[in-house]
Order: structure tokens, then C-alpha cells, then sequence
């Protein structure tokens, strides 16, 4: 039975090094976005979309069901969307769509990018619509919903200078700064590979313990994912 996945987002920090570990797990991996990723293989299928208010007709065409596992690494931020109208489309109405798109094809297993933080009650515009997104995606019943909540991303952003600058500062004080601390930054490799370790753990879990019943929504936080993804010395 042919494996296949799913994504939106690819072209991002996390989900240009998600497609790499997708491609080792799935026998086809399925790419929406506006511009093709960097790295891209034989498995892979990219189908362009230069609007996502177009996203209900793209999938129209594309062929994924209940063996299909669905990944959102799509996200903004307040200043490159330029308003928080702006903002809330792409990270809470575009993901919410693409979300209920997946669904109403089959797809029972859903992996979804979020942050550290994120919370109705949280005094930033930003991790409210976090927490709005996640909410809106988990009462959408999917068999298994998959939360990841990393905290600043360490890699190359294009017009982020303040991450720019957080991560220059965090090169300087991570010899002392241990990985037990919550808000550790995370390289968004070690995101994307917790997350794809997360859906073949349950894959195989899947395959050899049909009978056990799984949680429907699970939370991974930044310090999980730094455990899950600590090389061993």
C-alpha cells in the first residue's frame, strides 16, 4: 500500500528540511506551494499555487485518501504580513481550509507547525491566533491531530532581522544555556524531524498495535522535541 503525505509550507524555514525527512518515510509526497522547494526528488509532486484562495481547486485534481498523512508548516509573521488581518489569513484561515480540504478527502492524520506559547489567553496577538488555529483544526475531528510547538527557530530567515538578531545573541550564550530550559531555541531541522519521527512512530505503532488506542490530539513542545532529537555523545 502506496504511503503518501501531504504538505503546505514547504517552501519555510521548518518545511524545507520537513520535505527532506518525508521523502525517506513516504513513497510519495505531495507539494503545495507557490514557488518549487530547494530540494526535490522523484517521489515528490509539486503542484503550484499562486493564490490560496485558489488552494479548493488545486485540490480538486490531487489524489490522497486515508493512507494519506497531512503536514502544515505554513506560517507568517506580524511584519511580513503587514497587518494582523493579513497575518490571521495566512496562519489561521489558509491553514483551517487546507485542514478541512484534507478531511473531506479522508486524511486521518494531521501534523500541524505551530509555537511556543501559543495560548487564547496570551497578552500577543501572535500566539492567540496559534492557539485559535490549533483549536479550530482539533474540533475539525481528525483521527490524530499532531501539535508541535517549537520555540525561535534557528536558521536563515529572509527579511526576519530580529530573528536574525535573537539568534546571533543565543550563539553567544548557548554553551551555558542548557537544553532543559523551555524556551531553548531549536534548529528548525530538529523540527522537522521530529516531526516526521512522530508520524512513523505512529505508523508503526499503527502496524503492530492496532488494538491500543491513541490520544486524538497530542502536544509536542519545544523541550520534547529537543529530547527527541538530542544526538547521543
Amino acid at each position: 500500500m502506496q504511503r503518501k503525505a501531504i504538505i503546505i509550507g514547504a517552501t519555510g524555514l521548518v518545511g524545507q528540511q520537513l520535505v527532506k525527512q518525508l521523502s525517506a518515510l513516504y513513497d510519495k509526497v505531495i507539494i503545495i506551494a507557490r514557488r518549487p522547494p530547494k530540494y526535490i526528488n522523484a517521489s515528490m509532486h509539486y503542484y503550484q499555487l499562486n493564490d490560496f484562495e485558489n488552494l479548493a481547486d488545486t485540490f480538486a485534481s490531487i489524489d490522497i485518501d486515508q493512507q494519506t498523512d497531512a503536514f502544515s508548516c505554513l506560517g507568517t509573521t506580524l511584519k511580513l504580513a503587514g497587518s494582523e488581518e493579513a497575518f490571521r489569513q495566512v496562519d489561521y484561515t489558509y491553514n483551517v481550509a487546507y485542514a478541512k480540504l484534507c478531511l473531506a478527502k479522508g486524511v486521518q492524520q494531521f501534523f500541524l507547525l505551530s509555537a511556543l506559547g501559543a495560548s487564547a489567553d496570551s497578552r500577543f496577538f501572535y500566539n492567540q491566533v496559534k492557539a485559535e488555529t490549533e483549536a479550530a483544526i482539533e474540533q475539525l475531528g481528525f483521527h490524530s491531530l499532531n501539535i508541535f510547538r517549537p520555540s525561535l527557530l534557528l536558521g536563515k530567515h529572509k527579511g526576519r532581522p530580529m530573528e536574525r538578531l535573537s539568534q546571533g545573541l543565543f550563539k553567544i550564550i548557548s554553551p551555558v544555556v542548557p537544553e532543559s530550559v523551555p524556551a531553548h531555541p531549536i534548529t528548525a531541522k530538529r523540527v522537522a524531524i521530529a516531526m516526521a519521527m512522530t508520524a512513523h512512530q505512529r505508523y508503526e505503532r499503527a502496524k503492530f498495535q492496532s488494538n491500543r488506542p491513541e490520544p486524538k490530539t497530542v502536544i509536542i513542545d519545544n523541550k520534547q522535541m529537543l529530547a527527541m532529537t538530542r544526538v547521543k555523545k
